[in-house]
């Protein structure tokens, strides 16, 4: 049938791609789309696990019927009331009106807030078991993962992993779903950006998350976005293990913004004094590139470099962004190097010293401001601030 895919026997995926949508929470862009992944369960008690997004809810419940062939659901397990994985609760619960909603505490509480929906609802504790027959399920709760109420859902019986949000990525998922059936590098690329961008703020939850199952079997993890493992289930957990132990690899990242370009003589300086040291060196220009597009390396990289002009004696617009999503991700172990320009009134590279003190990040020197275009001096303070980070990754 189409759109429905088996992970086991008697386990499928409902989910559905979304090539349509330009921005991920109305902000991160979305150039290969996204997946918001579903599961079925079919024993002698049939388990939903987790819904899709609201535009995609007609396509979504043909799938549902054509496989039940007039079967109903039972349990409805939210693993995260997030609306892109909830929005199909109130019309399943319509078409189904026996189906019990699963979900903690906070689950319950969230269904009242966002659908007025009180009834049918089974609240679960932390380790708690469900038989649907042949299948034994067990929730456990990992909460602020992202969001408070947060859990995955282990089937003990197939070994399958419903991990919710937390390993998952960005991309839709053209023809195949499984790690072995799709370009992986892609998928491992898309799931840094959707980490550091979308889950990196709660890499200690993470990281307490992921304890809680590195001890089970697992053949398959099944997340809420992006591929289902079931070659090498424990690729994906390894990776968002390290992404969250804030794990770097040597490396710089200069990151600038250049309204005249001078900024832009200045950085492109700094790379020539890191390209004499041979240390890999990635270089975005603010106002070319989203953000989403350079978090994923600011994460994986031990250095960034950022530079910009005054503006109206602040800091240029798109790299105070770019701070503030830097601070509120709370990254840590990195070096920073600092550079900028200004014309009749500085301010964009105190404003950079201070980020970096308040981040008690390791403040590499020279720190170069230049006024209007910058000196031969400058220039050459350039090169050594490139040397400088480069030696300290040797």
């Amino acid at each position: 049938m189409e759109g429905i895919i088996p992970v086991t026997e008697n386990t499928f995926w409902l989910g559905v791609n979304d090539y349509e949508s330009k921005l991920f929470e109305a902000i991160w862009p979305l150039p290969d789309g996204i997946s918001y992944n579903s599961y079925i369960i079919i024993d002698n008690k049939v388990a939903v696990i987790d819904t899709v997004k609201h535009g995609f809810i007609p396509a979504y419940i043909d799938k549902i019927k054509n496989l039940l062939k007039g079967r109903s659901i039972d349990f409805l397990v939210i693993n995260h009331i997030e609306p892109d994985h909830s929005d199909a609760v109130k019309i399943l619960s319509d078409l189904f009106p026996e189906m019990q909603i699963i979900g903690n505490e906070k689950t319950a509480n969230f269904l009242k807030l966002f659908y007025n929906m009180e009834k049918n609802i089974k609240i679960i504790k932390d380790n708690e078991e469900l038989s649907l027959g042949s299948h034994k399920i067990r929730f456990l709760i990992t909460p602020m993962v992202h969001w408070p109420e947060t859990m995955m859902t282990y089937d003990e019986t197939a070994k399958v992993l419903f991990s919710g949000d937390v390993f998952g990525g960005f991309g839709s998922l053209p023809g195949g779903i499984f790690d072995d059936d799709v370009d992986l590098a892609f998928f491992d690329k898309e799931a840094l950006r959707y980490f550091s961008n979308v889950l990196s703020k709660y890499s200690i939850m993470i990281q307490k998350a992921i304890s809680r199952v590195r001890n089970l079997d697992i053949n398959f993890v099944a997340s809420a976005h992006g591929v289902v493992f079931r070659k090498n289930p424990e690729h994906i957990i390894d990776l968002y293990d390290k992404w969250s132990r804030h794990e770097t690899e040597n490396g710089v990242v200069l990151v600038y913004a250049s309204m005249y370009g001078n900024t832009e003589r200045m950085a492109n300086a700094i790379a020539g004094g890191i390209a004499e040291e041979h240390v890999k060196i990635k270089i975005y220009n603010l106002s070319k590139t989203h953000i989403s597009f350079i978090m994923p390396d600011i994460w994986r990289f031990k250095a960034l470099i950022l530079g910009c002009p005054t503006y109206n004696t602040r800091l240029f617009p798109l790299m105070e962004n770019l701070i503030r999503v830097i601070e509120n991700d709370n990254i840590l172990n990195h070096l920073v190097g600092i550079f900028g320009s200004y014309g009749w009134a500085g301010g964009a590279v105190s404003a950079l010293k201070e980020f970096a003190q308040k981040g008690n990040w390791k403040l590499i020197e020279p720190v170069i401001e230049a006024k209007c275009s910058p000196t031969e001096e400058n220039l050459n303070n350039c090169e050594t601030l490139g040397r400088n980070i480069a030696r300290h990754l040797q």
